[in-house]
This record gives structure tokens, C-alpha cells and sequence, in this order.
């Protein structure tokens, strides 16, 4: 379904629709508004089919690239001239075509095994969105946002994840205690990766047939003592060459697939 047609004038800037939504490029504005925008044709599709739309911005250029997709869609298509395509992107090169998006949040009680990301302070949306991408491709039952960690509709942690925000459930909490105690009361146990660790992941793998809540800090900071009291086991990933550390992706990634693997032995 098509609002309107290549040809027509298209929104600007100043039209209320497109400034409503820029606006959803803060966090504020997503928070208050309850959604968020997703750029890029296959971002677009993934939450065609697994989000809630409201409405797409199209430029009359991606239209013309995107005609297949923009045929079979059954949510207003709005065209917008190159100027408002630009401040919906939070890119360098928009792509032209934007979604706006009802945001993915689940309830902290939704909590369920038996493998799950938690993320505690991760400050960088390309990191976030990436350990997202891999609990996804980990078979993970969700990833939860804990603490201080960046918003998970943020513009570039959508990107990084491909798609994979909207194929697992996301769950944000500020109160990382509770969070602990959700995961427990699913029936998992708190495992954290840290670089400091005397126990190594690899001599852990009996424990990882157990229902599974993987705990990952920050790049730059880890996970403090406090954080690190909390947990039923801290494993570290073994590093047999000359490199310093993993970076929080890589890392996140031979964790999860450790569980993944053991809970299909």
C-alpha cells in the first residue's frame, strides 16, 4: 500500500510526519514515542516480517531500487526528498529507505533458558548490536541489556545486529540485581567471561550443559568486582597466540557457541 506515488511531491524536512520522526533518532525521543527507525532494505524486510511497522520513508531513488519490496508491502509508503531522507539516517551514505518501528522491548519476567546474553554496561551500539547478531546465531532464547548499557534501537546497534533485533527477545533493565535474580529464577546460571579469570572456558564445558546466562562487559572496562561477586562461575577464553584479548564480539561469540555445542552434545 502506497500513501503516495514517484511523481508527487515528497515530504521535506519541515513536513510533521518526517520531524516526528527524526526525532526517534535520540533515545529521549524513542523512549517517549515507543518506537524507533530502521534503515536499509534489509533491515526493512527483517522488520516487515518479524516487527510491528508503521510506516515507511522511501526516497523517489530507492523506490525506484526497492520496487519489489515496496509492492508487497501493506503499510503506508511516505516519500521524502533527499534532505529528510538524511536527517532519518544516521549514516554517512543514507540508504533512502527508513521503517518506523514499534520498539522490541519484553519484560524482564519473560526471562526463559536455556541460553541467554546479558550485557552489563556495554556503552558502544556497534559492540551491542554485534553480541546481539551472535546470541542470535547462537540459537540464544534472548539478550538482555543490563545496567548502563546502550539502547538496543539505537541506529547503529540495529545495523550491527542485521536483523537479528527483531529474532530474539530484547529485555532492558537498569537495575542489574534484578536482572541476576530473573536469571536465577529461570533456572540459569550466571557465567561470566572476563579476560582475569583463573579458570579457563574450555575446562568448564561440563558445567555449560547447564541452563546458561552468559554475563559480558564492557571492551574497555570488563565487568568490576561487584558485578563479578554475583556469578556463579568467571571463565575466561584461552589465548594461545601473541594477542592481547578478544575483542567483546569475538569473545561473546566462542562463549556462546561453547554453551550451544554443549547443549547439543
Amino acid at each position: 500500500m502506497r500513501s503516495q506515488r514517484p511523481g508527487v511531491e515528497p515530504f521535506t524536512e519541515r513536513t510533521p510526519r518526517v520531524a516526528a520522526a527524526r526525532a526517534l533518532t535520540r533515545r529521549a525521543g524513542r523512549d517517549k514515542a515507543g518506537r524507533f527507525l530502521v534503515e536499509g532494505a534489509q533491515a526493512v524486510r527483517e522488520a516487515l516480517a518479524y516487527g510491528r511497522v508503521h510506516e515507511l520513508f522511501v526516497t523517489p531513488e530507492a523506490a525506484t531500487r526497492n520496487a519489489e519490496l515496496l509492492d508487497s508491502v501493506s503499510v503506508p509508503v511516505s516519500y521524502v526528498n533527499d534532505k529528510a531522507a538524511s536527517g532519518l539516517s544516521e549514516t554517512i551514505t543514507p540508504q533512502g529507505i527508513i521503517a518506523v518501528c514499534d520498539v522490541l522491548d519484553q519484560p524482564l519476567g519473560s526471562l526463559a533458558g536455556p541460553l541467554v546474553a546479558v550485557m552489563v554496561g556495554v556503552s558502544d551500539p556497534g559492540n551491542a548490536g554485534t553480541v546481539t547478531r551472535v546470541a542470535d546465531a547462537a540459537g540464544a532464547c534472548a539478550v538482555v541489556f543490563a545496567g548502563d548499557t546502550v539502547d538496543p534501537h539505537n541506529g547503529k546497534c540495529v545495523r550491527a545486529s542485521t536483523g537479528s533485533v527483531f529474532h530474539l527477545p530484547l529485555i532492558r533493565s537498569r537495575d542489574t540485581a534484578a536482572v541476576f535474580d530473573a536469571c536465577r529464577s529461570a533456572g540459569l546460571r550466571l557465567v561470566a567471561a572476563d579476560g582475569h579469570a583463573t579458570q579457563d572456558l574450555f575446562e568448564a564445558t561440563g558445567e555449560l550443559t547447564e541452563p546458561t546466562a552468559w554475563v559480558f562487559g564492557s571492551e574497555a572496562h570488563g565487568l568490576d568486582d561487584h558485578v563479578l561477586s554475583q556469578m556463579d562461575s568467571v571463565v575466561k577464553v584461552p589465548l594461545y597466540g601473541a594477542a592481547e584479548s578478544l575483542n567483546l564480539a569475538t569473545a561473546a561469540a566462542v562463549c556462546l557457541y561453547a554453551s550451544a555445542r554443549a547443549h547439543r552434545a
